[in-house]
């Protein structure tokens, strides 16, 4: 690594730097957390998920409400704040939400669980971020997640449902129009609570992970691409297994499992053997009564990290992957009371993974931006794209509340080196 040297005198203080050259914002880049903000929804949100509703370019929101049986949106102005919800009914105790275009129209639109009327509601999009009156298909009991992908291979999106109290899951095919066939069950552990899809095996078939709470595991079946599933196997997690996300946690090629424990209050990792069978799991601490988990690069390292919910201390877990299958200790950023789903997107098209939250006993989201600058100019702190007085303001504003955006020479500490580079970087403007 090439570094300069250089003085600078400022105030009739004379200041050392010594830094490495085409130092960035992104070398401080470590996974934090601007504080909250948040956004009302409907009575007990429970289920969120991100998209582009309103095709304006930017990730709205979707929110399923359990108590007010409906449904929020919450249209993105463009900068990570969030318009009025508007909400639209579903059935009868509104609790997982997906988003995907299934009416081949070229837009998003919404499948939600309803967990005491015992089906799914799919609200068809109107193209601009309004939606249809819902359309009810029948489950099993008590459905709780749901998730989308092409499990018939006829290029369609079709629905994957993990049923709480029938210890199974109901998949329904889609017709192709938005409408889905009768369902048809596959049984799991028992108190299944998160489905999620992807291909295990490497055979070109979606296959299915599902969470089961009481049973303190994880159900994988694997898909006949045909929209069956083989019988299914089970990999044990901690105690009380209520959430599950696939990523690519070792970088090798496959897709491996992270679990939230709400009992247990860590998170099990479950890698990959090649064949959709997994290792035993490495557990990692997260907060008291993690419910949901999630995955995305958050602090630009080209690896996966894990956010986690914590309903119990009313928090959010972030823990940094180390590339390996590996996790750093986790870091706590607070949310709402009650914080259940958790999903990752960039809300202010900045470049990087922000978070929104559902706070069940707030009736509310909370949106978490990410603070790691991708700019590539280190004194641009407002990210406008030129260096000007504002800059100045914000570093020290950064500064003073020991934020890592503000220490210029990664070090944990926050002392005149980080000044010096960044009156270095003021004067030198951006290229």
């Amino acid at each position: 690594m090439i570094y300069r040297s250089s003085f600078i005198r400022s105030s009739g203080i004379l200041l050392l730097s010594t830094l490495p050259a085409g130092l960035a914002h992104a070398q401080s880049c470590e996974g934090t957390f601007a504080a909250q903000t948040r956004f009302v929804a409907g009575t007990q949100s429970f289920g969120i998920t991100l998209g582009d509703l309103d095709a304006d370019g930017d990730l709205d929101i979707a929110v399923a409400n359990h108590f007010s049986n409906d449904t929020s949106v919450l249209l993105n102005n463009g900068d990570g704040t969030f318009a009025d919800q508007i909400r639209y009914a579903a059935g009868d105790g509104p609790v997982g939400v997906a988003l995907g275009d299934l009416d081949g129209d070229g837009d998003l639109d919404m499948v939600v669980t309803n967990f005491f009327s015992n089906d799914a509601s799919v609200l068809l999009n109107n193209s601009d971020g309004t939606f249809a009156d819902q359309i009810s298909f029948a489950t099993r009991f008590a459905p709780y997640s749901v998730t989308l992908g092409d499990l018939d291979a006829d290029g369609d999106l079709d629905m994957a449902v993990a049923n709480h109290n029938s210890n199974d899951t109901s998949v329904l095919l889609n017709n192709g129009d938005g409408t889905f066939a009768d369902q048809t069950r596959f049984e799991v552990g028992t108190s299944p609570r998160s489905i999620t899809l992807g291909d295990l095996n490497s055979d070109g078939n979606l296959d299915m992970v599902v969470a089961n709470w009481f049973s303190d595991d994880t159900s994988v079946l694997l898909g006949n691409g045909n929209g069956t599933f083989a019988t299914q196997t089970r990999f044990a997690a901690g105690d009380g297994a209520r959430g599950v996300i696939l990523g690519d946690l070792d970088a090798d090629g496959d897709l491996d499992m992270a679990v939230a424990n709400g009992s247990s209050n860590d998170t099990s990792v479950l890698l990959n053997n090649g064949d959709g069978t997994f290792s035993d799991q490495t557990r990692f601490e997260a907060g008291s009564g993690p419910f949901s988990v999630t995955l995305g690069d958050l602090d630009a390292d080209g690896d996966l990290d894990m956010a986690v919910t914590n309903f119990n201390s009313n928090d959010i877990s972030v823990i940094v992957g180390n590339g390996d299958g590996t996790f750093a200790n986790q870091t706590r950023f607070e949310a709402g009371s009650g914080p259940n789903i958790i999903t990752l997107g960039d809300l202010d098209s900045d470049g990087d993974l922000d978070m929104a939250v559902t706070n069940h006993w707030n009736h509310d989201t909370s949106v978490l931006l990410n603070t790691c600058n991708q700019s590539s100019c280190p004194a641009d702190f407002t990210m406008d794209g030129i260096v000007n007085p504002h800059d100045l303001f914000a570093f020290l504003n950064a500064f003073n509340a020991n934020e890592t955006t503000a220490d210029l020479v990664p070090d944990d500490a926050y002392n005149f080196f980080d000044v010096s580079a960044f009156l270095l970087a003021y004067s030198a403007g951006c290229p």
